[in-house]
């Protein structure tokens, strides 16, 4: 009887409490400064709290349907935790795809293609007169000067170069490139083109008539690879002076026509060949261990796209390097594997077109 008369007890005191909390609540005020009552939903979702408190103070336990509990001290409270992100390794930078260039690479290769570099000769093992050989050279590089605003290595200048680099060419290459080749390297050119020409004459009552057909043969000077070849015929030259006037006439006016389809195949067939970017080769003296080569080959390759081991002795070891990158960078790049790859004292021997022949410093 005595536990029955508490219970009584106890929700009579929670009753009055309720009241007691609804009455005490302050009155709002409405934007006229008039009170204005609670709403039925909000009055009804106070007294349901109540009402469930008063349950728990007499049954000692708490309802099973409420929610987790707000700011007091025995409720807790659920917080998400933000973690931090993680940081980019640069040595665990993907691999490029060969065919597939990023914004840049794209950018880089397209204003590489606007500003490629010729040098223009002839077949040294086709016999033709210098006149000629001048001649077609000559127009060549006016088209190249007048249309393209580019810069042009002149024939005499060429043919000095021969006869000065010889001993340079002999020591650097050791004969294992061809002297035009080497020259063109020297003078930067991204495009050696080759000439080959021959003449069909005729003459009648005092007229002289002659044609011009041959191949312009294109080459990617750092490789000396054959990239294409585009043949040609002139329109008959004609001259009442003498024939090698006419034949003048047809091998300046036939090489002229042909520079337009030269340069574009030439953009095309270079665009193609860049799948991994511009080779440059790299030349390192004195490499007598051989793991610290292979390390240093695999610290490079995460400053480019590409780099290939050609050869190795303890004398010598090569490398391609490919890359969407200027010399000035792909040089930068080259010291700054070395210095993380363990060869702190390799320095530059010289650099010589798209090629560079570094000392190891061992």
């Amino acid at each position: 009887m005595k536990i029955k008369w508490l219970q009584i007890l106890t929700l009579m005191l929670a009753g009055a409490l309720i009241v007691s909390c609804v009455s005490s609540a302050p009155p709002q005020q409405t934007s006229n400064g008039s009170q204005a009552s609670s709403s039925s939903n909000s009055s009804s979702g106070t007294n349901t709290e109540y009402q469930n408190r008063a349950k728990e103070l007499v049954t000692g336990s708490s309802s099973s349907g409420s929610s987790s509990s707000s700011s007091g001290t025995g409720g807790t409270t659920q917080t998400s935790t933000t973690q931090p992100a993680a940081t980019t390794n640069t040595d665990d930078v993907p691999p490029a795809i060969p065919g597939v260039l990023t914004p840049e690479e794209q950018a880089f290769l397209e204003n590489y293609l606007k500003r490629l570099t010729y040098m223009v000769y002839y077949d040294e093992n086709v016999k033709i007169e210098p006149q000629y050989i001048k001649a077609a050279i000559g127009s060549a590089n006016r088209y190249l000067i007048e249309r393209m605003g580019m810069s042009v290595i002149d024939y005499d200048q060429i043919e000095r170069n021969k006869k000065d680099q010889l001993a340079a060419y002999q020591a650097e290459t050791g004969g294992s490139i061809d002297l035009i080749q080497y020259i063109a390297q020297k003078f930067n050119a991204d495009v050696y083109v080759e000439i080959s020409v021959n003449f069909s004459t005729s003459s009648a009552n005092g007229e002289y008539f002659a044609t011009a057909q041959g191949t312009m043969k294109i080459y990617d000077t750092s490789t000396a690879q054959l990239l294409g070849s585009l043949a040609f015929m002139s329109k008959q030259g004609f001259s009442k002076k003498s024939m090698d006037e006419a034949k003048t006439f047809a091998i300046t006016g036939g090489i002229w026509e042909a520079m337009p389809k030269m340069i574009e195949q030439s953009k095309a067939l270079i665009r193609n060949s860049l799948s991994n970017g511009i080779r440059y080769e790299l030349i390192i003296q004195k490499t007598p261990d051989a793991k610290l080569m292979n390390t240093f080959k695999r610290t490079l390759a995460k400053y480019v796209r590409l780099v290939e081991q050609v050869s190795y002795s303890p004398s010598e070891t090569r490398f391609y390097i490919f890359s969407f990158k200027t010399k000035d960078k792909i040089e930068d790049a080259i010291y700054d594997a070395a210095d993380r790859a363990g060869l702190k004292d390799m320095y530059l021997v010289y650099s010589r077109g798209k090629s560079f022949t570094f000392n190891s410093g061992l």
